[in-house]
């Protein structure tokens, strides 16, 4: 069983980060945050798939103003990502986001830091501080240390502005496209500061290579008990970030949420589209929010037996398949009968 480091816990609306809390799942809109419909239209998609809080970014006053309608309306909580003008920041709290991603250095004069901080605190709103290795300050890149080491230092000192104006809602995020580096820059600053962690990789690709780096990066962490929120940045529709995000806290058992999906890979012996039926497997049932685990297996000979830890699983057959719940086949169907089967058994068994 994974050991999480105890962190500092903090909240971000009504979701609680860090400390005993789960791990959280979150996602980025790709809309124009100025268009409020759209955006909340993919907020909507994203909850639905069970993401938990929402980043935004808010490029300008439209942006920022666009939130007030946004912040109220969205079912889960709004993070307003800000850059360089700190007026942002206070029009973003203004109109109601729950949290900020901020790197406070990179806003501007001491006074316009101290007027974002004040309102922070007034209104209890975290501030993430989100190291990206590509965009390191110019006095860091020439230091004889490690990539890692410098993304660490980046982020200390944006960490001290904080701490300097007594505000510790801080979360702190250290990201790269490089598997290694990130890996080693969290485990850096976790092992000095009980700030929570949002983990990730940046520019990670799409959707296949995205998927394996951003896997092998998130958990490696997750596996060492490191991290309290994640993001699986991928060049896709953000609804892929929050199924990746899923599959993998579900493969270190530190997630419940929604189906477990295993599956046998292809041989000799399949005499039915074992990949075409996995994937329609997956399909029809990723939105069951249900803690089961439903196996999609190439036979009968091992299919029900290699799976009989899945609470539901169908085997195929010739132009036939088989409908299992613990390894005990319960249904013997027509192929194309197959999904219809799986589903009836699993809805009856589920009162649904």
């Amino acid at each position: 069983m994974i050991k999480r480091k105890k962190t500092k816990q903090i909240s971000i609306g009504n979701v609680k980060i860090g400390g005993d809390a789960p791990i959280t799942v979150q996602s980025m809109c790709n809309t124009d945050t100025r268009d409020v419909n759209a955006t909340l239209k993919q907020i909507d998609e994203l909850a639905d798939a069970g993401c938990e809080i929402i980043r935004l970014a808010v490029l300008n006053k439209d942006a920022g103003e666009a939130l007030k309608e946004i912040s109220n309306k969205s079912p889960i909580p709004v993070v307003a990502d800000i850059h360089f003008d700190y007026r942002l920041a206070i029009q973003a709290i203004n109109n109601g986001v729950s949290a900020l991603r901020l790197n406070p250095g990179n806003i501007g004069k001491r006074e316009n830091v101290e007027k974002v901080v004040k309102l922070a605190k007034q209104q209890n709103i975290p501030i993430r501080i989100g190291i990206n290795a590509g965009s390191l300050e110019k006095e860091l890149k020439d230091l004889d240390i490690s990539l890692a080491e410098k993304m660490v230092k980046s982020a200390e000192g944006h960490v001290k502005i904080l701490e300097d104006l007594n505000f510790d809602l801080i979360k702190v995020s250290l990201k790269s496209s490089d598997v290694p580096t990130t890996i080693e820059a969290y485990k850096i600053f976790s092992d000095k500061y009980d700030y929570p962690l949002h983990i990730g990789l940046t520019e990670a690709g799409t959707l296949k290579g995205g998927l394996v780096k951003s896997s092998v990066g998130i958990g490696s962490l997750l596996s060492q008990g490191i991290g309290d929120t994640i993001r699986v940045s991928l060049t896709e529709n953000p609804i892929e970030e929050v199924y990746a995000g899923y599959a993998i806290l579900k493969s270190l058992n530190l997630r419940k949420k929604g189906v477990n999906f295993v599956s046998c890979p292809t041989c000799g012996r399949t005499q039915i589209k074992l990949i075409e039926l996995a994937k329609k497997v997956e399909e029809r049932f990723k939105n069951l929010d249900a803690n089961i685990t439903i196996a999609t297996m190439g036979c009968a000979v091992n299919g029900p037996g290699e799976a009989s830890h899945a609470d539901f699983g169908i085997a195929g057959g010739i132009n036939e398949g088989y409908v299992f719940k613990k390894g005990e086949i319960i249904a013997r169907v027509a192929e194309d009968k197959l999904l219809d089967e799986l589903e009836f058994q699993i809805k009856s068994a589920l009162n649904m």
